[in-house]
């Protein structure tokens, strides 16, 4: 029997609609062409005038302690959610599990307006602390939805067997419980990590004066024409995610072949 190519023929058409735009972006962040219309040349300016932008690795900053902080944080409060969403089974539960589950369908922009107006009626200064408490918000959800997926096959009585053989709470929660759901933590941690530090709309909203994440910063470079910069940065943050994609893959076999 005759294999079909249109499988083959589709999957490649696919990965070529996804990777021609990222590979004519890292091309153009080394046109000379200022507005990327002909490739007149090849050059580094925009690298360097990249590097030379103060603003920007301070945008940078802020999005890394804002994203770390949200991360370590809804990983603390979303696994404790997951926990109580597993265990107890009540009508407060239902509605902890639709407040919960609330934040991953509300669109951004009504998420970001209502946020705006919570912190308004408080009298918060809006600023970077009021971007961190809004991607916790956000974030909290996306973790505990990850480990409560984890727990729909967790084997309970791992943490019974413990108690049963003297273990406290404390122990048999630190050492079985806790070590078993790591993968869903950790999972839900970088999916938390990922969405905060490319959040836009969210942050635009609850932004003060001086407040300014990476994606602002872009977008202000984009309103104020300035592309082959940005074309500069988006090549690098590529290249610096596929080398994490291609180190996790390298562990990941490494680990298999070992074991």
């Amino acid at each position: 029997m005759k294999r079909s190519i249109i499988p083959l023929t589709v999957t490649l058409l696919t990965l070529l609609f996804f990777y021609i735009p990222i590979i004519l972006l890292v091309a153009q962040s080394f046109n000379a062409s200022r507005y990327s219309g002909a490739w007149t040349g090849f050059t580094l300016e925009w690298y360097a005038r990249l590097f030379r932008d103060r603003n920007i690795w301070m945008a940078l900053r802020n999005s890394l302690a804002i994203g770390l902080g949200a991360t370590t944080l809804s990983m603390v409060f979303g696994t404790t959610a997951a926990l109580a969403l597993d265990r107890y089974r009540s009508r407060l539960q239902r509605t902890h599990y639709i407040l919960i589950y609330m934040p991953l369908v509300i669109p951004d922009i009504l998420m970001g307006m209502c946020l705006l107006l919570f912190f308004v009626s408080l009298g918060m200064k809006l600023g970077l602390l009021t971007i961190f408490l809004a991607h916790v918000t956000f974030c909290i959800s996306y973790v505990a939805m990850v480990v409560l997926a984890r727990l729909q096959d967790f084997d309970h009585s791992l943490v019974e067997a413990a108690r049963d053989l003297g273990a406290t709470r404390r122990q048999a929660a630190t050492r079985v419980l806790l070590p078993l759901l790591a993968p869903g933590i950790l999972s839900g941690g970088l999916l938390a990590f990922t969405l905060s530090i490319d959040d836009f709309v969210i942050s635009f909203f609850v932004a003060g004066p001086g407040a300014t994440t990476l994606p602002i910063y872009i977008y202000s470079m984009i309103k104020h024409g300035a592309p082959p910069v940005i074309n500069a940065l988006s090549t690098i943050l590529l290249f610096i995610t596929f080398a994490l994609i291609i180190t996790a893959q390298m562990l990941t076999w490494k680990k298999e072949k070992t074991t």
